[in-house]
Order: C-alpha cells, then sequence, then structure tokens
C-alpha cells in the first residue's frame, strides 16, 4: 500500500504542465536519435546535460527517461525500413521487419514493433515499480560463473542467425569475437590488436561497427545493384494496419518479450541487447512456421521489440537502488544525478522521494505519449519507401558520418568505417550474415571477462564453472539448445528413411 501511495505522489509529480512538456519534449527527441543511425541516447543525454544545468532535477531526468524510451521506439523504424538499426537492441528487429517492410507489409511490422514495445515498456514499468528492490537483490547472487553461463545461452541464439552455411555464419562470429579483443585487456592492462594506434585503446566502438555494416554497407550494396533493382514494391500493398492473423501472432511475443527483457535487463552487464538475441530465438523454436523465419516473421519483430523496452525499464533498477550502471545510458544518467549532488541508492528513495517516484511515473506516461506519437505515423513512416533510394540511402550516409564524428570526433572511426563498411558490401554480396558479428562483438568482451573472473576466484578450477544451481541450469539449457534441434532432425531423417522400403523385383 505504500508503495501505491508513493506512485500517486509520483504521478502528482509528473503530471505538472512543466514536466508535461519535458515529457514530450524527450519523448520527441528520443524517437528522432533513435531513427538517426550512430547518435543514440547516451550521447543526446550526455550534450543535453550542459544545458538542463538550471532545470528542476525532476524536470531534467523526466525528460531523459523519455529520451530512453524513445530511442528504443525510433530504432525500430530504420531497422524495419531501411535494414539499418538507430540502436544496438533493434539489430534482431532488423533481420524480420525489413522483409516484411520489403514485401509490402512494413506498417503491421511498425505497428506491432509501437504496440509491442507500449506493452512490454508498461509490464517493465510495473514491474520496476513493485519488484525493484526483489530484482536487485538478485545481482548479489549472481557470480562471474552464472554470468559467464548467462552470456555462453546468449550465444545459442547465434544458432538462428547463421543463414544459409554453417561456415559463413561462424566465420562472421568469428569475426565479431576478433573485434571484441582489440583494446586493453582489462585483466592484465596490456595492449592487443592496437597496432600502435591510441585511438584502438578503448576498442572499436558497437556503434561504429553497426552504422558500418547496416548503414554503408547496405548503402553500397543497393547502389550497386541500382540499375538491375526490381521495381518498388508499394510499402503499403499489405495494408495500413495490422491484420487480425498478426494480432494472434504478435500478442503471445509481446508477454513472452517482456517476461524475458525486464529481469535481465535488471542485472549488471545485463543490458538490453542480450534478450533481444533470447526473444528471438525463443520465437523461432515455438513457431509453428520456422521456416517463415528470415522471410518476414512478424513474431520476429514483436518479441524481440518487447525484450527491448521491457530491458530499458530494467537497466534502471541496478541504477536507482544501487548506484550501478549496467549499460553507457546508465552510466550517462549516473552522471547527471552526481551533477546535481545526487546519488542513486537506497537512501535516495528516503531522500528525494518525489524525483525518483516522479520519474518512475513519468515512465507510464512517456510510453503513452510514444505510442500516441508513433502508432498514427505508422503510415507516414512507411511513406518514406516511396522516396527514391538515392535520395534515401544519401542521406544516411550523411547521417552516418555524422553520427560516427560526432561520438568521437575520431578520424580512425571513420577510416574503420569506411573499411567496415566495404566488408559489409562484401558480405552482402556473398551472403553473409551480419548478426553474428555483432552478437561476436557484443558478448565476447563481456563472457571473456566473466570467465576470467570466476576462473581467477577459484585458482583455475574450472569446474567453478558448473559450481552453482544458477550456471549449471543455464549451461545445460544452452547444451540442449544446441544439440536437441540436429538430434530431432537426425531422428526424422532415420524415421523418413526406414519408411522409405525397396520394391522387390518379381
Amino acid at each position: 500500500m505504500d508503495i501505491l501511495n508513493q506512485l500517486i505522489g509520483g504521478f502528482a509529480v509528473a503530471l505538472q504542465p512543466i514536466n508535461l512538456f519535458w515529457a514530450f519534449i524527450g519523448c520527441a527527441l528520443g524517437t528522432a536519435v533513435g531513427v538517426l543511425p550512430g547518435i543514440g541516447p547516451a550521447l543526446t543525454i550526455a550534450l543535453l546535460m550542459p544545458v538542463t544545468a538550471q532545470v528542476n532535477p525532476a524536470s531534467a531526468f523526466i525528460m531523459f527517461a523519455g529520451i530512453l524510451y524513445g530511442a528504443l521506439y525510433g530504432g525500430s523504424t530504420t531497422s524495419i525500413l531501411l535494414n539499418t538499426p538507430g540502436e544496438s537492441g533493434s539489430v534482431m528487429t532488423a533481420l524480420e521487419g525489413n522483409r516484411m517492410a520489403r514485401s509490402g507489409r512494413g506498417a503491421a511490422a511498425l505497428a506491432t514493433a509501437a504496440i509491442g514495445s507500449f506493452v512490454a515498456g508498461t509490464i517493465g514499468t510495473l514491474a520496476l515499480t513493485f519488484l525493484a528492490p526483489a530484482i536487485a537483490e538478485l545481482a548479489f547472487v549472481f557470480g562471474p560463473e552464472d554470468y559467464f553461463a548467462l552470456m555462453v545461452l546468449s550465444f545459442t541464439s547465434v544458432a538462428v542467425v547463421m543463414g544459409r552455411s554453417l561456415v559463413r555464419g561462424f566465420a562472421s562470429l568469428f569475426f565479431g569475437l576478433a573485434l571484441g579483443t582489440i583494446g586493453i585487456d582489462t585483466q592484465t592492462g596490456q595492449t592487443r590488436m592496437v597496432f600502435g594506434m591510441l585511438e584502438l585503446l578503448d576498442g572499436v566502438s558497437f556503434t561504429v561497427v553497426l552504422v558500418s555494416l547496416f548503414a554503408i554497407g547496405e548503402t553500397l550494396y543497393v547502389a550497386s545493384r541500382h540499375a538491375s533493382a526490381p521495381p518498388a514494391i508499394n510499402p503499403l500493398s499489405g495494408g495500413h494496419w495490422m491484420t487480425r492473423q498478426d494480432w494472434a501472432l504478435s500478442w503471445k511475443p509481446w508477454l513472452r518479450g517482456s517476461v524475458i527483457g525486464f529481469p535481465i535487463g535488471a542485472l549488471p552487464a545485463g543490458g538490453t541487447e542480450i534478450p533481444t538475441f533470447l526473444s528471438y530465438a525463443l520465437e523461432r523454436r515455438l513457431s509453428k512456421h520456422p521456416e517463415e523465419f528470415g522471410q518476414g516473421a512478424i513474431e520476429g519483430v514483436a518479441g524481440p521489440e518487447a525484450a527491448n523496452n521491457a530491458a530499458a525499464a530494467g537497466i534502471l533498477v541496478p541504477l536507482l537502488t544501487l548506484g550501478l550502471p549496467s549499460t553507457a545510458t546508465a552510466a550517462v544518467l549516473l552522471a547527471a544525478f552526481q551533477n546535481y549532488g545526487l546519488q542513486p541508492g537506497p537512501m535516495l528513495f528516503a531522500t528525494n522521494p518525489d524525483l525518483l517516484w516522479g520519474l518512475i511515473a513519468s515512465l507510464y506516461i512517456g510510453n503513452l505519449i510514444l505510442l500516441v506519437l508513433n502508432l498514427p505515423l505508422v503510415g507516414i513512416w512507411v511513406r518514406l519507401l516511396l522516396i527514391p533510394r538515392q535520395y534515401i540511402y544519401g542521406g544516411i550516409v550523411v547521417f552516418a558520418l555524422v553520427g560516427v564524428w560526432g561520438l568521437s570526433t575520431s578520424w580512425i572511426d571513420l577510416a574503420l568505417m569506411c573499411g567496415l563498411g566495404l566488408i559489409g558490401y562484401v558480405a552482402r554480396v556473398y551472403d553473409f550474415p551480419i548478426a553474428p558479428v555483432l552478437i561476436g562483438l557484443i558478448l565476447g568482451p563481456q563472457a571473456e571477462i566473466q570467465l576470467r573472473r570466476a576462473l581467477a576466484v577459484s585458482q583455475d578450477d574450472w569446474s567453478v564453472l558448473v559450481g552453482t544451481p544458477i550456471s549449471a541450469s543455464l549451461l545445460a539449457i544452452a547444451a540442449l539448445v544446441l544439440t536437441l534441434p540436429p538430434l530431432l532432425a537426425w531422428r526424422r531423417r532415420r524415421a523418413g528413411a526406414a519408411q522409405v522400403q525397396p520394391v522387390s523385383a518379381g
């Protein structure tokens, strides 16, 4: 009952006209930031921190929360329409959403992404409201071996995005793992694969790789085939809205994605990427028509988008309750709290309840604002595909250059973007999947850190990896995910061969 009273007090703060204005500004800015590849909510909030120094803290954080949520909504738009994720959490959305847009069902893909984001964001915010203290305690239960097992389970999602060839898929995965090793080894302090370039000491930015492989690679591929490109498909030929079948296929992935996204987002090192990988893998496993995945399955949009937005609410749990940032955006928000002389943690709920509960209440309002902003614009967004492609992709290149330059003002990053863009083009030409590169780049360094921590604590005793019920269970699930489908396929082949009896002569 005390939580409800505090939440009502939070709504009294969030519904003040000035705070509603800042919530709308944050949601609109966040949507625009998500659409533009390479910028992201962390950079946007960092740029706005000096501007909001004189603004009331509650209003500033309500705007920052709107930017965080809005970027997730906007990131799905370019993922679906242009195969260019604006955010790392939208990578999996591009796999099916862009296929749907190319077949004239872009409006349905955008609609299921927007509604799924609203449903999952609301569920995640409810969980943040009532379960934050309990889930924050889970961070103390998980050890490095448990986090490593979680990473291994996430790696199994690679199996569903390998494309037509396992060899090409694993080549892409190992390329991503190699990119993840560039920089300073956090355990020993030694440099790895930097080739004397000081700009590479911090590693290769995920944003640079994301923009290069998707935006630049896709642009080069489209430009190289412009003369022989088939006639453009009317992006609204599949309808302006979701069909009854689309609703039937989407509502369960929305709920499952929410259940996956929030707990993982609430864990340190969870973030928004891992739950989207797991959600996509789960939806493909549960689908009655798995062959539709890769051709434009709406479940592959609904599930990851829901997981993405639920995880966004989850990353606020360790930040607000323990002062632990688990993503770059959360780290920037922590810096913003400290700029106002505030330290997130249990004491903040007692010393600044109006600010924190106003922030939590604003998440409900922001979700509603984003739904109202994005859902009516579905038809307008889809009509972007009617613009001649040379203008669309020319604009993408410009925004990519601006985004990457604004990220670090480094010529090395621009050179990397061009080089990796050429690699992305070659990958498209020779049918190498892109998603495994990103999965390897995201999960590889995290898995390495947790594995080495676990081995350091256990003095190189490898049995520690199955030393807890959590790690043993997660590794067992990962093993089943990898081995069960091939075994079932082998049994089906044997059963089919047994039914084919040779016809005897005479």
